[in-house]
């Protein structure tokens, strides 16, 4: 028997859009609203370089990508582009956008949430982290964070679980955390980098995120995994929007910080 012959991923969107639109989409700052064939909005979204973005929707393999972005990208009939001078200025026309259209697909933002916190404690070698409405004593705590928290809690704890992980796979992580579904808190185990991930967390809450974004950019960079490294560019990215207009807390680190 000859070698059987694997299907392609399937790739929705090149029939619909032309296999140029990717080529083609521009590299640069700004906001792009997915539309259907009645022209509804189903998705907006925000991206430093908007063409390295879109590259994420281009292949729908459904073992890979989460149902809801399947049965987005099988709806989308055009991208509109709105191009904005900086990465800063996007985020905030996506926000405006989001409240205003209320696109089917998108959930963070969308909507006004309860006062969420991100929480996370060291014990021994082990991280714990979680979202709650009320922080415990014995936690660290950051917040109140709306709608943001749910998003940002789970980019934290799958990127931090591959960074002290470096020789398992994605698809080894804790059921449900990629799809940001967790029974009760993210615990990691850390080992030996313990003290350092506890630190350098703390440092991107209290501080200023930029070293913790590079620190989990080094730790995740021989992830070279066509799957692995797009949920890596999209979770960074999440961490990137997050720390870019966050409120630092001046005074006492267990107070919340508003945004």
């Amino acid at each position: 028997m000859g070698q059987m012959l694997l299907l392609p991923d399937p790739r929705p969107l090149d029939s619909r859009l032309g296999k140029s639109f990717f080529r083609k989409a521009p590299k640069r700052p700004g906001v792009y609203l997915m539309r259907d064939a009645d022209d509804n909005v189903l998705y907006v979204g925000k991206a430093k370089n908007l063409q390295q973005r879109l590259r994420n929707y281009r292949i729908a393999n459904p073992d890979r990508m989460p149902r809801r972005y399947l049965r987005m990208v099988n709806q989308v009939s055009r991208v509109e582009f709105r191009f904005c001078p900086s990465e800063s200025a996007a985020l905030k026309t996506e926000a405006k956008l989001l409240r205003s259209l209320k696109p089917r697909f998108n959930r963070a933002g969308v909507w006004p949430g309860k006062s969420r916190f991100i929480v996370w404690r060291r014990i021994q070698e082990k991280l714990e982290l979680a979202v709650t409405e009320l922080p415990a004593a014995d936690w660290k705590r950051f917040g109140p964070l709306g709608g943001n928290a749910q998003p940002l809690y789970r980019a934290l704890s799958c990127l931090l679980w591959l960074a002290v992980n470096p020789s398992r796979a994605i698809s080894d992580a804790p059921a449900g955390w990629l799809k940001g579904r967790f029974s009760g808190a993210a615990t990691i185990q850390c080992g030996s980098y313990a003290q350092e991930v506890s630190s350098t967390l703390d440092k991107y809450f209290f501080e200023t995120g930029r070293e913790f974004e590079l620190w989990l950019t080094a730790r995740c960079s021989d992830r070279l995994h066509r799957f692995e490294r797009a949920f890596i560019e999209s979770a960074l990215e999440v961490i990137s929007d997050f720390s870019s207009k966050r409120i630092v807390p001046q005074r006492d680190r267990h107070q919340p910080a508003l945004l």
